[in-house]
């Protein structure tokens, strides 16, 4: 190789991502997502759980065991996806409660049966939001790191926010 010769590779990536060397670029901004009454009606697993469970788990449902996988989408959330997933770069960004071993998995089986290719191996779980860069993220709460994300947050449920037709309206 001559010395002013690059040895750096493009890679198409499905998603319209090039690598540079090492570096990640896009003629798309990054968008995340959270999950729990963002894209998913939380109170809907509340109300497939029977009354023991209620009562066992009173103020802290999201400990119980596969209630993730009880919860449905939230109106509009499903449409608003597959209208944006052309525009922007899509990641779901949530939170699984620590000691709820069963909220990691069911939240990927959630993501596979009503995103399927949408987001396909784009969930990302963790505690600290804000270690992802990005240009958007949709939360409803500015916990886990989202009130420190760097990008744009756009908090779901607000005034400004309150449902999937004003988010998409403002992001298209």
């Amino acid at each position: 190789m001559k010395k002013n010769e690059s040895s750096v590779e493009y890679i198409s990536t499905p998603h319209n991502v090039e690598q540079r060397g090492g570096e990640r670029c896009s003629n798309k901004k990054v968008l995340y997502v959270d999950m729990d009454n963002v894209l998913v009606n939380f109170q809907s697993g509340i109300d497939a759980l029977n009354e023991d469970l209620k009562s066992r788990y009173a103020g802290c449902y999201d400990e119980v065991p596969n209630i993730f996988a009880k919860m449905q989408p939230n109106e509009g959330a499903i449409d608003a996806m597959n209208r944006l997933k052309d525009k922007y770069d899509i990641y779901i960004l949530s939170t699984a409660p620590w000691d709820n071993p069963s909220a990691w998995s069911d939240k990927l089986e959630w993501v596979k049966r009503y995103l399927g290719e949408v987001c396909y191996k784009r969930l990302i779980l963790s505690h600290h939001k804000n270690l992802n860069a990005g240009d958007y993220l949709i939360d409803d709460r500015k916990k886990n790191g989202a009130a420190d994300f760097k990008g744009e947050l756009i908090l779901f449920g607000s005034e400004r926010f309150p449902n999937w037709e004003s988010v998409v309206r403002y992001l298209m």
